[in-house]
C-alpha cells in the first residue's frame, strides 16, 4: 500500500501532529514501508501455530503462600476513631 501526501496530511491532522512541508514526503515513504511490512505479515501461514502467552518457554516462579508478617490489626485499630468487631466504621456518605 502506498500513501501519498494527502494521506499523510490527513493522518497528521487526525493525530494532531504538525509536520513541515519538507517532512511529508519522507513520512509518506516510511508509513508506506510500515504498511508493506504489515501486508507481508498478514500473508504468513498461522493456521497451525499455537498461541503463546510469552515468546520464551518459561514458567513463573511462585513463592509459597505463607504468612510472613504478624497480625497488627489491634495496634492499627487502636488509633482509629471508630471500630466495631474488627472493622473500621466510617461516616455514611450516601443516603
Amino acid at each position: 500500500m502506498s500513501l501519498d501526501r494527502s494521506d499523510v496530511e490527513k493522518i497528521a491532522h487526525l493525530a494532531r501532529l504538525s509536520l513541515e512541508e519538507a517532512q511529508i514526503d519522507a513520512y509518506a515513504l516510511e508509513l508506506s514501508n510500515i504498511l508493506g511490512l504489515v501486508e507481508q505479515l498478514e500473508g504468513a501461514e498461522t493456521d497451525n501455530v499455537e498461541p503463546m502467552a510469552h515468546p520464551l518457554h518459561m514458567a513463573q516462579r511462585l513463592r509459597a503462600d505463607e504468612v510472613t508478617e504478624v497480625d497488627r490489626r489491634d495496634v492499627h485499630q487502636a488509633i482509629a476513631p471508630s471500630v466495631e468487631s474488627g472493622l473500621y466504621l466510617v461516616p455514611r456518605v450516601i443516603e
